[in-house]
C-alpha cells in the first residue's frame, strides 16, 4: 500500500478507521472527528505516538476507514468493530459477562415472574441486573411461594380447563388460574405484592407472615408454622443482599480501577433504586504507555455496548476521554439523560474509594496467581533447560505410538512452548509403512514424515523446529529420532521420558546417560504432563479412527469373523504374528471360537503366507 497516496485520499470527517497487518487481520480500531488529521498522525515521525502505537505502526499493512455524519455514530460504530474482530492493540477485555434481570409480564392476564439474560423493549417489567444468576432464581422462587404465581407457559385465559394442573398446583405453590379457580382481579393482588417485594419492601410481607405463623401456631399447627418461619427466613436473607447505600433511590454504577503495566483491573458497584445489589471486577489486557485515562475509556465502551442496562449515572474514579460524546451515546442508548460525574467529596466519593480498594487488592491477588502460573510453566522449563545443560528452550515437542495390538497404529505430536500447550501446532499420523506392533519403525515414518514436511508458510505448525525433542521412552526411542535427524542433517536434542517399572516417570534420558530428576521439582510436573499429553493424544486419535470405522485391520477380511470373534482375537493374542502363528486347536481354545471359525482363521492366514511365497517366486 502507498501510505502517503492513500493519507491524501482521506476526507476530514468524522468516522472509524481499521489497520491490517500483513495477513489481513484487523490489528486496531479507533475513532476521529476527522479521519484525516488523526490517521496522518499514526504515519509522523515526528509525533510522540507512545510504545504501543510504535510498535502497532510497523506491522500495519494497510487501512481502510468508514465515514459517520458525527462522532458519536463513530463511537458506536467503533464499539461494534472492537466487539466484533477483538484486535490486537486495543485495550481488551478479557471477559465478557452477561447479567440476569426478574422480567414480570406484567402485559398478560395472568401475568409470571420470569429469569431473562436480556432486557427486551417490550411491555413487561424488569429488575435488575443481579451479579449472582442463583440469588435470582432463589428470588423468583421465594416470590411464587409467597404470591402463588403460575410457572407455565400456557396462555390464559384462551387455555383454561384444557390441561390439567401441573405439580406446582398440588405442592400449593400455585392457584391453578390455569383451571380457572382464580379470577383474573384476585392474581393480580398477588402480583403487585411480587413488584413491591421486588423493588424491596418487605416489611409489610414479613410482618403479614408473622401474623399467619403465630396463628398457626396458636391452632397447633406447627407444620403450617416452620412453613411461615422458612418464608420469613428467605425473606431477610434476600433483603440482606440489598445494602442501603444512601443514594436517594437512583440507579448508579461505581466505576474504579487498579493498574500495573501489563494489567488493568476494574471494579463496578452496581446501584439500583438506592440499593448496592451486587458488584463485579473485569480483567483488561493493557499495553506499555496505555493512560490510567484511556484504559477507563476502552473499558466504559466495551462494558456498555453489551450491558442491557443503562443506569442514570456512572460514578468515575477520574476523568476520562471523550466524556460528552460518551455521555450522549449512553442517554441515546437508555433513551433518558445519562450523567458521567468524578465525585471530589461525600459519600459518591467513598464508594468510589471502596471500588478502587476492591480493585487494587483483586490485581495484587492475580499478580500472585500469575505468579504461580509463571513456575509451573515458564520456571519448570528453566528447571528441564537446566538438567539439560540447554541455553534456550521454548519449544517442546514430544511423540507416542498408540495401537491396538499392532492392528492399526497411529502416532502423535503435541507441542508445549513456554510451558504451556499450544493445541494449534499439534498433529496425528496414520501409520502407513509398518504393518503390525513395532513402534520404532512406527516412530522413524512419524519423525521422518514430520520433518520432511513441506511447509505451508510462516504460520504452518511443521516449519518451525523445536528446541527440544521429547520420546516417551528412553535409549531406543531416543536412538531412532537421532537417525532420522542425523539423516536428514538435522541437529536437534533430543531426550526420552524414562519411567519405572509401576509406569511412572523416574527421569530423562539424554546424551546417553539417564539424568535423575527431582520428582517434587515443576519441571518433573512439566514432563508428566507432556508425557501424559502425547499418551491421551495418540489414543484419542486411535479411537476416533475406529469409531468413524476407519481402522481396517487384517481381520475384518476373514470370512466368517464378526465384530465379537474379532475383539475375543485381539484381546487373546498380542500381536498379529502371534495370531498367525497359532495352529487350530489353539485358535479353538479363544472364547467364542469354534471348531469352523478356528479354522476359517487359520485358513485364511496360511493361505495368505502361501500367496506371498508364490508372489516372491514368480518375482525372481
Amino acid at each position: 500500500m502507498d501510505f502517503e497516496e492513500e493519507l491524501k485520499k482521506l476526507p476530514a470527517k468524522p468516522g472509524v478507521y481499521l489497520m491490517h497487518d500483513a495477513r489481513d487481520e484487523i490489528i486496531y480500531v479507533g475513532k476521529a472527528i476527522s479521519l484525516k488529521n488523526r490517521v496522518r498522525q499514526y504515519f509522523q515521525s515526528s509525533r510522540n505516538k507512545g510504545i504501543k502505537i510504535e510498535q502497532m505502526v510497523t506491522h500495519i499493512a494497510r487501512f481502510e476507514y468508514i465515514v459517520t455524519d458525527s462522532e458519536l455514530e463513530a463511537l458506536v460504530l467503533e464499539c461494534n468493530l472492537i466487539k466484533e474482530h477483538r484486535p490486537k492493540y486495543n485495550t481488551m477485555l478479557k471477559d465478557d459477562k452477561s447479567y440476569p434481570f426478574i422480567r414480570v409480564t406484567v402485559e398478560e392476564d395472568f401475568p409470571r415472574v420470569l429469569f431473562s439474560r436480556r432486557m427486551k423493549k417490550d411491555k413487561s417489567k424488569y429488575f435488575g441486573p443481579y451479579t449472582s444468576a442463583g440469588s435470582v432464581k432463589d428470588a423468583i422462587e421465594l416470590i411464587r411461594r409467597l404470591y402463588r404465581l403460575r410457572a407455565c407457559s400456557r396462555k390464559l385465559p384462551q387455555d383454561i380447563g384444557k390441561k390439567r394442573p401441573c405439580l406446582y398446583h398440588h405442592i400449593h405453590q400455585c392457584d391453578a388460574p390455569c383451571q380457572g379457580n382464580v379470577s383474573a382481579e384476585s392474581y393480580q393482588q398477588g402480583v403487585k405484592g411480587a413488584l413491591e417485594f421486588l423493588g424491596g419492601h418487605y416489611q409489610e410481607t414479613i410482618q403479614e407472615l408473622q401474623e399467619k405463623m403465630q396463628q398457626a401456631s396458636e391452632e397447633l399447627r406447627f407444620e403450617d408454622a416452620m412453613e411461615y418461619r422458612n418464608l420469613i427466613q428467605s425473606i431477610e436473607r434476600i433483603g440482606e443482599r440489598q445494602k442501603i447505600t444512601g443514594h436517594g433511590g437512583e440507579d448508579n454504577d461505581v466505576v474504579a480501577m487498579a493498574m500495573d503495566e501489563q494489567d488493568a483491573i476494574v471494579q463496578v458497584f452496581f446501584i439500583r433504586d438506592g440499593r448496592l445489589i451486587g458488584r463485579d471486577h473485569f480483567y483488561l489486557r493493557v499495553a506499555k504507555g496505555d493512560t490510567r485515562g484511556q484504559v477507563l475509556t476502552s473499558f466504559l465502551k466495551q462494558f456498555y455496548a453489551g450491558t442491557p442496562f443503562i443506569p442514570h449515572e456512572l460514578i468515575l474514579q477520574e476523568e476520562i476521554e471523550d466524556k460528552e460524546v460518551i455521555a450522549s451515546w449512553l442517554t441515546s442508548r437508555r433513551g433518558q439523560k445519562v450523567h458521567i460525574r468524578v465525585p471530589k467529596k461525600g459519600t459518591k466519593e467513598k464508594m468510589v474509594e471502596m471500588a478502587a480498594q476492591n480493585a487494587a487488592l483483586l490485581l495484587s491477588q492475580d499478580k500472585e496467581k500469575i505468579k504461580r502460573e509463571e513456575g509451573r510453566t515458564i520456571g519448570a522449563v528453566k528447571e528441564v533447560a537446566g538438567w539439560l545443560r540447554l541455553d534456550s528452550l521454548v519449544r517442546m515437542e514430544a511423540y507416542d505410538i498408540s495401537n491396538t495390538s499392532g492392528f492399526q497404529s497411529v502416532g502423535s505430536m503435541v507441542v508445549y512452548e513456554r510451558g504451556k500447550p499450544k493445541k494449534s501446532d499439534y498433529r496425528k499420523f496414520k501409520i502407513q509403512s509398518v504393518q503390525g506392533p513395532n513402534d520404532y519403525a512406527s516412530m522413524e515414518e512419524v519423525l521422518t514424515r514430520r520433518f520432511t514436511h513441506d511447509s505451508k508458510g510462516d504460520y504452518d505448525s511443521f516449519a518451525r523446529y523445536p528446541d527440544l525433542i521429547m520420546m516417551d521412552g528412553g535409549k531406543g526411542q531416543v536412538n531412532i529420532a537421532l537417525e532420522v535427524l542425523g539423516k536428514l542433517g538435522l541437529q536437534i536434542p533430543v531426550c526420552g521420558m524414562v519411567k519405572d517399572d509401576h509406569h511412572r516417570t523416574r527421569g530423562l534420558y539424554y546424551n546417553n546417560e539417564e539424568i535423575p530428576i527431582d520428582t517434587s521439582s515443576e519441571g518433573f510436573r512439566l514432563i508428566t504432563r507432556i508425557q501424559d499429553e502425547a499418551h491421551r493424544f495418540a489414543i484419542e486419535y486411535h479411537r476416533s479412527l475406529r469409531s468413524k470405522g476407519q481402522v481396517h485391520s487384517v481381520l475384518d477380511d476373514i470370512p466368517g469373523i464378526g465384530p465379537a470373534r474379532r475383539k475375543a482375537l485381539m484381546k487373546h493374542y498380542k500381536s498379529l504374528e502371534a495370531m498367525q502363528q497359532a495352529t487350530k486347536e489353539e485358535l479353538r481354545q479363544v472364547p467364542s471360537m469354534n471348531e469352523k471359525s478356528a479354522a476359517q482363521v487359520y485358513d485364511f492366514f496360511h493361505g495368505r503366507e502361501k500367496k506371498e511365497e508364490l508372489s516372491k517366486e514368480n518375482g525372481k
